[in-house]
């Protein structure tokens, strides 16, 4: 019999894997790359927020070059890192600080393309007080081999992505009138974006390993931020914008390489390591079977030139803003309406999923070696695609 004060195996595990965490952690801040540091904006600045009304995205871009002033831009996805938002889209931030948004939820339900890049991250809408958190999720979260669905149906929390019950976490930045006018440009030229106002909350210690609060302790300034929003199933995008989107929005896993930039950043900008904790848990859309690999491989041949065309046009027909006329708005959202009928008749039932990994029939990677080695491939795959194009600003 085991002596009372000997700890059980289970405690034994858990005590285990805190203390493997704890060294990731270290080992983590240790390793990072280093970036100059910007300031934090003033609180002038902040305060002057609480007075902003939402923009109209056509009307910002045409005035854009004459506005003055700046714009408190909040970011939680791919532009959380550096290499998209400073380098690929040459933003200058003049300010940023890391915040906690109560109102709303990082999800992932932006479609992108099969077998390739199944979905990018957007925000949905959160009640605080119909969210409560779960602490054996929280163990589930930084639990690798925890199993996301068992005998083949959803647990009570259903996806992994959708485990987080603290709200959005991201980065403000403090931006120009003419920088942002460049991100409403690049992503996809506001067509399927508005401009919202939401209650953003700086967080009390920029130690990335105090906890995140529940419910945010400082006073809120406001930010504006782009949001996709949905239409309703069956239904055609609305004129003023919009996007159509999938039967079970968190179904898709988004690719290796794309949730990197996301972890990137988070690491850049040492957001709470409770967040990156639950960034990193997230599984990767994987191709696990030759199915797929061939399924993969023609759908790429026969979409990826489509795809290359429409940007070609793209860059031909926008403006000085970066925005597309309504006719080619529309081609391009009938295109990749058409690759996703594609996809769900003949694709999906032929070769198998192109949004979620398989193996052995179930719905996560269960080997977690296996995920690691199979998203390098994924990466190395996309890094020598003839197509330099992104996906995401396409998809939106």
């Amino acid at each position: 019999m085991e002596p009372s004060g000997a700890a059980s195996p289970p405690d034994r595990a858990i005590a285990a894997a805190a203390s493997l965490q704890k060294v990731y952690r270290k080992r983590r801040g240790h390793s990072k790359k280093t970036h100059v540091r910007t300031p934090l904006p003033s609180s002038a600045r902040l305060a002057a927020s609480l007075s902003e009304t939402p923009y109209d995205l056509c009307e910002y871009s045409e005035q854009a070059e004459s506005k003055r002033g700046t714009v408190l831009y909040l970011a939680y996805g791919s532009n959380l890192c550096n290499e998209t938002f400073r380098g690929k889209r040459g933003i200058r931030p003049l300010s940023q600080v890391n915040v906690q948004v109560p109102s709303l939820r990082l999800t992932f339900d932006l479609p992108g393309i099969p077998y390739v890049e199944p979905c990018f991250a957007n925000s949905g809408a959160r009640d605080p007080n119909d969210d409560p958190p779960r602490q054996d999720v929280a163990r589930q979260i930084n639990n690798e081999k925890t199993p996301l669905l068992g005998d083949g149906a959803c647990n009570k929390e259903g996806y992994r992505k959708d485990q987080w019950h603290k709200g959005l976490i991201g980065v403000v930045y403090e931006v120009t009138a003419q920088d942002y006018a460049h991100i409403i440009a690049t992503e996809g030229g506001g067509s399927a974006y508005h401009d919202i106002l939401v209650d953003c909350h700086p967080f009390v210690s920029s130690d990335p390993g105090v906890p995140v609060p529940q419910n945010p302790t400082l006073p809120a300034f406001k930010a504006h931020t782009l949001f996709a929003p949905a239409a309703p199933a069956g239904e055609d995008p609305p004129k003023d914008g919009g996007r159509f989107q999938r039967p079970d929005v968190s179904y898709a896993q988004a690719s290796a390489r794309y949730l990197k930039l996301i972890t990137d950043g988070a690491a850049e900008l040492d957001l709470p390591y409770e967040y990156q904790d639950y960034l990193h848990a997230m599984r990767p859309y994987t191709v696990t079977t030759n199915k797929q690999r061939i399924g993969q491989f023609v759908f790429v041949a026969i979409w990826m030139p489509v795809i290359a065309f429409i940007f070609l046009m793209g860059g031909m027909f926008q403006d000085d803003q970066g925005r597309h006329p309504r006719w080619m708005r529309e081609f391009s959202g009938a295109v990749f309406k058409a690759v996703w009928a594609s996809y769900d008749s003949y694709f999906k039932p032929m070769f198998g999923d192109g949004e979620r990994s398989i193996t052995d029939g179930g719905d996560d990677v269960g080997d977690e070696e296996a995920a690691r080695n199979a998203g390098k491939r994924m990466r190395r795959s996309l890094g020598s695609s003839p197509y330099d194009v992104d996906l995401e600003k396409a998809a939106t």
